[in-house]
């Protein structure tokens, strides 16, 4: 069964991380797990240990995690080649560098935290049809199962059912959004119906607490750019409470993504790209009725060079 019991909350940074490793997979059947293969394999590393940098030590001092995560923004390009961008502690991000490799054939990725300490441990992702879970610096990649070629969003919005580990969602091509809970090793329960319509949206995200209740929610983006917040409930059965509007305008962006605290205070942000490539924060401020500040601009261009962003 689902690890542990009742609302979810985060714990302090307290680990650190091991060096980057490559991770690989080579998609060529249907068993549990495979080997990594030097011809066609993907991998992915994150070296972000969740540490602030310090003059004196590398180590420096973990950050106060609250209820959120705090994770780096990846990109994949049309190469395949994965980039990670770490927080910089000051509300932006640090220089990219190579994350990993081999992703041109990937539809979604998304982060994951299994242990609940305020760090991702690994990557979902869907190539060919297949669900597969990959673990930060680990040689061995996981197939969860197939025919998740029926979605056309897959992402973890965190911990949505209560227990210990993030879970994920997935919209099928009818509308009907589906909420699978972690066992908090990369594996999945059977899937919760959340509800249909949500083919209304062109965006869904989330990675943490927006109203402050200490539940993780997310945001949708209607056609007609109005953005919507969906309050988590903590029960899988329903997931959300009844939608609550935002503000509208948010067809200027392209992509929006949250991955945790972008800016280090305990609340959860929203990274958004527009049209020319220019990427922006919206601080979270952990308030149902205004849940973002106004944006901050972080990047001013080439962010439209990545294909997926998680």
């Amino acid at each position: 069964m689902v690890k542990g019991s009742g609302l979810n909350t985060r714990r302090t940074v307290t680990r650190v991380a091991a060096a980057a490793l490559t991770a690989a997979l080579v998609a060529t059947g249907t068993s549990a797990a495979f080997a990594a293969d030097a011809s066609g394999s993907r991998s992915a590393a994150r070296a972000f240990d969740g540490a602030k940098p310090s003059a004196a030590s590398k180590s420096g001092v973990r950050a106060g995690l609250g209820n959120t995560q705090i994770n780096p923004v990846f990109g994949t390009d049309s190469s395949g080649t994965l980039w990670e961008y770490d927080p910089n502690f000051k509300g932006g991000l640090d220089a990219r560098y190579k994350a990993g490799k081999g992703w041109q054939y990937t539809s979604f990725m998304t982060q994951v935290d299994q242990d609940s300490d305020g760090l991702s441990d690994g990557v979902w992702d869907v190539t060919s049809g297949r669900l597969s879970y990959t673990e930060w610096g680990s040689t061995t990649n996981t197939v969860i199962g197939s025919g998740w070629n029926i979605y056309n969003r897959v992402f973890s919005a965190g911990n949505l059912g209560g227990a210990d580990a993030d879970d994920l969602l997935a919209r099928d091509g009818s509308g009907v959004l589906w909420l699978y809970l972690g066992y908090g090793n990369g594996k999945l329960t059977t899937r919760y119906k959340v509800g249909s319509g949500w083919n209304a949206y062109t965006e869904i995200t989330g990675k943490g607490d927006l109203s402050g209740d200490g539940k993780d929610d997310i945001v949708a983006r209607d056609s007609s750019g109005v953005l919507w917040l969906y309050k988590g409930t903590g029960n899988s059965k329903a997931p959300f409470a009844s939608r609550v509007k935002i503000g509208a305008g948010w067809n200027t962006y392209n992509k929006l993504v949250s991955v945790g605290d972008i800016d280090i205070d305990g609340i959860t942000d929203l990274v958004a790209r527009d049209k020319s490539g220019a990427l922006y924060l919206y601080k979270g401020t952990g308030n149902a009725s205004a849940p973002y500040a106004p944006r901050v601009k972080i990047g001013t261009s080439g962010w439209n060079t990545y294909r997926l962003l998680f």
